[in-house]
């Protein structure tokens, strides 16, 4: 039985935090003359350029929260496709109708999350399993890049010094890919999650902090779509225009208290018939 190995390879050059700063993130990335001018940072990661360095990860994930597509809080209909065709794929002996199946559905779930390490670390395992080892080792380095990124953002341990994250998921993924069993996460604050371990480890280190306000910057567009008033048989909002009021403001705080629990639910874990992230041992 092939035996598929958890992989972290933590490069030397991200050992450094480097927390976002959004005005810094903003700027680069929509300035044409930039290196990191979104357009084309998208385009060489899609590309899977080798030549993409750590600070352009830093611009490339960070910056996909200022993009059109970055939606955190609507479903994947591609994604519960995706974790349908795992479930049925054995990992011992994968068919290849099911690699392929995984791969189809796989690269459809990353047009919505391109960075999920999960879905790139599958996608590696279908095309090496396929014998594709340019195809595996490129979404590879995409999965490592992607949770070294994550990784350097803070040291996790404070609620001061958290890990910044773009999709709930991402934090389960780089504790799954450091091979820590944890608990169920908890919100502690308006923009960070804690996620203890099952066991605290010899360090004392009893859980991590996860910064998630970037899922919240944008409102989900879902379900029954009106217009913003009360006209139902013509009837408007009532308002005085006696003392100039022009509009009100609201707290909308307590909509988010609790995550939202959409689409398939699964494990928090890579754990598809034992299936763990991939990498290759011959070298």
């Amino acid at each position: 039985m092939k035996r598929l190995l958890i992989l972290w390879l933590l490069l030397p050059l991200l050992s450094a935090a480097k927390v976002p700063v959004e005005s810094d993130i903003k700027a680069r990335i929509e300035d044409p003359a930039s290196e990191q001018y979104y357009p084309n940072l998208r385009l060489r990661y899609e590309q899977a350029d080798s030549t993409l360095t750590a600070e352009d990860y830093h611009y490339l994930y960070y910056g996909y929260a200022y993009q059109p597509q970055y939606r955190p809080l609507e479903t994947n209909p591609a994604l519960d496709r995706f974790y349908e065709t795992l479930a049925r794929l054995n990992v011992d002996a994968p068919a290849d109708t099911d690699l392929l199946a995984v791969i189809e559905a796989g690269t459809e779930a990353l047009e919505a999350d391109p960075f999920s390490p999960q879905v790139l670390n599958f996608l590696s395992f279908a095309h090496a399993q396929r014998g594709d080892t340019a195809q595996a080792a490129a979404y590879r380095d995409k999965m490592n890049l992607v949770l070294a990124t994550i990784e350097s953002s803070g040291d996790g341990l404070t609620e001061e010094t958290p890990w910044h994250i773009l999709m709930y998921a991402h934090a389960f993924d780089l504790l799954a890919a450091k091979n820590i069993p944890v608990r169920e996460s908890s919100i502690i604050s308006r923009t960070v999650e804690y996620i203890p371990r099952v066991k605290k480890d010899e360090k004392g280190v009893k859980g991590y902090y996860f910064d998630y306000g970037r899922i919240y910057w944008k409102k989900p567009e879902q379900g029954y779509k009106r217009e913003r008033s009360w006209q139902f048989n013509n009837l408007k909002p009532w308002k005085s225009d006696k003392k100039g009021v022009k509009g009100y403001y609201f707290d909308y705080g307590r909509i988010y208290w609790k995550k939202p629990e959409q689409g398939y639910k699964r494990e928090r874990s890579w754990q598809f018939n034992n299936l763990k992230p991939w990498k290759s041992d011959k070298k």
